[in-house]
């Protein structure tokens, strides 16, 4: 780390406490915001969004050396929108307190459960979808009446400071803050003492991010990515899945946690599906090198990665298709892989990019215990799957979530919760689910006033106790 990144951190730490401070001050003042009060921020935050939405394509584009305008403005923009949409539609109901049954012992007494804000959350978000993956939490902790503070990826500047700006024309710091810097302000922040953490990336950072909150007890929500399998059915139409999986790989120039990873086909059919794959690429994106359409990666060093996963499978003997031309720029085409074996990088690592490796299978129960051998992935793409066998499908594999007959639109549909599932994370941070995993739920219970309490407390004996305990627990034994 240079001089003048670890100055820029050493601000950034500064700013972390004194920011802590006043969001738990500015809470401990309002612990409990109306809903009116919480509409008024969703929509400040909707309205910015829309204001603001040329600039942060703008500084995204500028971020990633060329990112398709129309795929910022769809994910980064619109999807935090649409989340804002559905919890203004929801935010009533799930703020309203749920009744629950008390136990019969309890008759004529009243117990309910109210959601309560948890305080101040804080959000540790990455590079790939840097607006998106920040707001989409943000707009869940505004729902649920929380104040939050934002950690953004190093790899973005420019998106940060465009965030950060349109952010402070409508918080204040002790509502919502933004926070940048590098290695040493991202630790600090996961260290800070906050009432939640949500943290989304790379599932080998995941075990510090939890080590630092586990020192506060703080609860924390992992979004962490892994290897999406896209498993092909025999008999399933091939281009169709070949044009979605091509897409799945082609948006964001694959650098998405729900991209799919790798496809699983019959064994007899890995050659024809990676030629469809190759040609559905090249009508989604007939150039790479300089298209506006495609977005590059996002820098140097995950533009090398990249070239050295390819250059590993092919040392190791495998075929490597590729679907356009290397340009001088970082827009690279998509590599389809055969041939694949367990020694190679593709097999084994999250690929994060335009790498899709296709590994062919004698049987379905075959494609399910690979599947079921390896870390639960956050997504799974089954084609050409219905009734009783996609249901046993469903029911055999563990993922976060799951399309069926394409790619990613679970994530995109905010009625749904969006989280990961083992080593690809823990809880979700969409829709109710994701209200109720920012929100307490604190359980409330009511005494009546005339109930007889005194039955169950010492000295202890008397007729009812032994009733009550002959009742539930039956006739001891004999000793």
């Amino acid at each position: 780390m240079s001089a003048a990144s670890g100055g820029a951190d050493a601000g950034e730490i500064a700013r972390i406490a004194s920011i802590h401070a006043l969001q738990s001050a500015a809470f401990a003042a309002d612990p409990y915001p109306d809903a009116a009060s919480r509409r008024r921020r969703l929509k400040a935050l909707r309205a910015a969004l829309r204001r603001h939405q040329d600039t942060l394509a703008d500084a995204m584009g500028a971020d990633f050396g060329g990112r398709s305008p129309f795929e910022s403005k769809m994910a980064d923009v619109l999807g935090p929108v649409l989340e804002i949409n559905h919890a203004l539609g929801h935010l009533g109901r799930w703020m309203r307190s749920r009744r629950r049954r008390t136990e019969l012992l309890f008759a004529t007494n009243s117990a309910f459960v109210m959601y309560q804000p948890k305080g101040v959350v804080g959000i540790i978000s990455p590079w790939n979808f840097p607006v998106y993956l920040a707001l989409g939490p943000l707009v869940t902790a505004l729902a649920a009446g929380n104040r939050a503070m934002i950690k953004m990826s190093e790899a973005t500047p420019r998106t940060t400071a465009a965030v950060r700006t349109m952010l402070a024309e409508c918080f204040a710091e002790d509502e919502v803050a933004v926070i940048g810097g590098a290695i040493e302000a991202g630790r600090a922040f996961a260290a800070t003492p906050f009432d939640h953490l949500v943290f989304t990336g790379a599932p080998a950072i995941a075990p510090a991010v939890l080590h630092a909150a586990a020192d506060h007890l703080t609860p924390v929500t992992l979004e962490l990515g892994g290897k999406s399998p896209a498993i092909v059915a025999p008999g399933a139409d091939l281009a169709a899945a070949a044009a979605s999986i091509a897409h799945g790989k082609a948006f964001n120039c694959g650098q998405i946690c729900v991209s799919p990873d790798y496809a699983l086909v019959p064994g007899a059919e890995v050659d024809a599906f990676a030629e469809a794959v190759v040609a559905a690429f090249r009508r989604l994106v007939p150039t790479t090198a300089g298209n506006p359409d495609y977005t590059g990666i996002v820098n140097e060093r995950h533009h090398a990665r990249q070239l050295a996963l390819i250059e590993d499978a092919r040392a190791q003997g495998a075929r490597v298709l590729v679907a356009g031309t290397v340009g001088d720029d970082r827009r690279l085409p998509l590599h389809v892989i055969t041939g694949v074996t367990p020694s190679m990088r593709i097999a084994r690592e999250e690929l994060f990019g335009p790498i899709l490796p296709v590994l062919g299978y004698d049987s379905v129960d075959a494609a399910l215990a690979y599947v079921a051998a390896h870390p639960r992935p956050l997504a799974l793409y089954p084609f050409g799957f219905a009734g009783a066998e996609l249901d046993r499908l469903l029911r055999r594999t563990h993922s976060g979530g799951v399309t069926v007959g394409d790619w990613g639109w679970h994530v995109f549909n905010h009625d749904l919760p969006f989280g990961g599932s083992g080593q690809s994370g823990s809880g979700s941070y969409h829709g109710e689910e994701g209200f109720r995993e920012l929100s307490h739920a604190k359980a409330v219970f009511r005494r009546h006033r005339f109930f007889p309490v005194g039955l169950f407390r010492p000295p202890y004996g008397n007729l009812v106790q032994r009733l009550t305990l002959r009742l539930y627990l039956g006739k001891p034994p004999r000793r």
